[in-house]
């Protein structure tokens, strides 16, 4: 998320947005095929991940709840505020995912759901390499962005300012793999909505 109007749209409507997506059942599949991925990749049960674009944290909390260490990062304040509540045992930041303030090769697994999509396609491919360059060699990444091609504006909320970058599932394999990673396998879901890509870095 680094468009500063997306950032403000969602700082206005932090708690509309908790109680819209609330239900995480939406997303209980792809969180369980990451951390099995995370689990088997590192060494013992204990894993560090990296929740980039966090929002209310919830994604967050479930990490922390199966044992593993967690930094949740998100440029929006209520997010923060919010997931700090939700997940007390992880750490959280005020963080550009464009230029993470993280040590290189030292997490095991990232997870970007449904935040990616907030960066312009110009920042796309050294975002990646952002990602890439945090993770550990053989760790996880799970990126979850909307299927489709250009831009399209939010258009949820009354002041929505949202912006939103479309990807198509060969581009953002092509994207990945330029960026060091090894894709395992992407998807687009039921809905014809949503691009998910897991691969190791």
């Amino acid at each position: 998320m680094t468009d500063p109007d997306t950032i403000e749209t969602y700082q206005a409507v932090a708690d509309e947005y908790r109680d819209r997506n609330a239900d995480r059942t939406g997303v209980e599949e792809l969180v369980e095929r990451f951390l099995e991925a995370v689990e088997g990749a590192a060494d013992g049960d204990h894993a560090r991940i990296a929740d980039v674009g966090c929002g209310p944290g919830w994604e967050s909390a479930t990490f922390s709840d199966h044992g593993h260490s967690v930094v949740g990062i998100d440029l929006t304040p209520n997010f923060l505020r919010a997931a700090r509540d939700v997940a007390p045992t992880a750490e959280f930041a005020r963080m550009d995912m464009r230029s993470l303030s993280l040590e290189s090769d030292s997490f095991d697994g990232l997870w970007s759901c449904a935040s990616f999509l907030h960066v312009p396609r110009e920042d796309a491919p050294p975002t990646l390499e952002e990602f890439h360059r945090v993770l550990e060699s053989g760790g996880i990444f799970l990126l979850s962005v909307k299927h489709g091609e250009g831009e399209v504006d939010g258009d949820v909320y009354e002041t929505d300012e949202r912006s939103f970058t479309l990807y198509r599932p060969d581009e953002l394999s092509k994207m990945a793999e330029e960026a060091g990673f090894t894709v395992d396998s992407i998807s687009i879901d039921a809905t014809q909505t949503w691009l998910q890509l897991l691969a190791r870095a």
